[in-house]
């Protein structure tokens, strides 16, 4: 009897075990930014729950290094950060991979000048003061801006700066000109006149972006999950280019965002007409996770590399990023 016991407390132990298991296996965490796009509505109607069926931990993070970081702990699962912080995750080795674009980053980041500043054309820049983040999309772009233009970096003056700064200094004259973006960008651009736009840039063959990426083995042992992300995702999307006046002043959807990332609702539609949000279609193109290492978000992790490596943030640039980048999902929403 007492064997007999024994072997049901055993079995009902590894039951529990499996269930247990089972379970956690239906958990993800999530971070996330404090940016306007339509998938915060998503979130905020539980979207992506009722579609996957797992429970999701969403945690806010103010910068995408700080979540990549998270990542890197293994305390994040999928993660949404830009080109340049998911460039530096990749190429120090993360377990990591770009599954979908969030956002072209289009002309929601643009180079400003400001008023008064005697900047009239690209040439104008030399011996001027640029703000700028450094080592962020638009110190990217900034750099890229004046290759193309055929200007000497070491002949303007980039100061490092954080949004809050910038817009503080462009109302005191401090600054000449800055490249930056919402809510610094909207701040700027009543007094200043856009220069140029990182959708430019972006078409000149340097692209930037905002990005999810998911934990290697994580994703591959969640296949199921990862495609109905995906596919509600595209669904929120979606939902705002069908219908952008429905994310207007006073509307559910800006109240939704602004409550999850704070803000002004009144900002929210302005902010979301800056930015592109690829199709599925689109998504799984050559022009961003498609095409391998010739892909246009291989390039742009292989470019926005090799300026990390030039400013000492990472030692090494890999040779192919195109492992790194996994349009499966995207192909497998689409019925591929």
């Amino acid at each position: 009897m007492k064997k007999l016991f024994t072997s049901i407390i055993i079995g009902l132990a590894a039951t529990f075990a499996m269930v247990s298991m089972a379970v956690a296996a239906k958990e993800v965490t999530i971070g996330y930014q404090t940016i306007y796009n339509p998938w915060k509505v998503a979130i905020a109607n539980g979207d992506f729950e009722k579609a996957t069926g797992y429970k999701i931990n969403w945690k806010k993070f103010n910068s995408g290094s700080k979540v990549i970081n998270a990542m890197a702990s293994g305390d994040i699962h999928i993660a949404l950060a830009g080109s340049s912080p998911i460039a530096a995750g990749i190429s120090k080795g993360l377990d990591i991979e770009l599954f979908w674009i969030t956002e072209d980053i289009a002309s929601a980041e643009a180079l400003v000048v400001r008023n008064g500043s005697g900047i009239n054309a690209p040439q104008d820049l030399k011996g001027k003061k640029i703000g700028v983040p450094f080592v962020s999309t638009t110190h990217f772009h900034t750099l890229f801006a004046l290759e193309q233009f055929g200007i000497d970096p070491k002949s303007v003056k980039i100061l490092n700066m954080q949004p809050n700064a910038i817009a503080a200094a462009w109302e005191r004259g401090d600054i000449d000109a800055a490249f930056v973006w919402d809510p610094a960008l909207g701040r700027i651009k009543k007094t200043g006149k856009v220069l140029i736009t990182s959708g430019t840039l972006s078409s000149w063959g340097k692209a930037t972006f905002d990005g999810l990426v998911s934990n290697k083995t994580w994703a591959k042992a969640n296949p199921d999950f990862m495609v109905s992300f995906v596919k509600t995702i595209a669904a929120a999307d979606e939902a705002y280019r069908t219908n952008p006046a429905s994310f207007g002043p006073g509307s559910d959807n800006a109240k939704k965002i602004v409550k999850l990332v704070g803000g002004n609702e009144a900002d929210v539609a302005g902010v979301l007409a800056l930015y592109g949000f690829p199709t599925l279609a689109e998504q799984a193109s050559s022009t961003w996770l498609g095409g391998g290492a010739k892909g246009g978000a291989a390039m742009a992790i292989f470019h926005t590399s090799t300026f990390l490596k030039g400013e000492k943030k990472i030692d090494n640039v890999l040779p192919d990023y195109g492992s790194t980048v996994n349009a499966t999902w995207v192909n497998k929403a689409l019925g591929k």
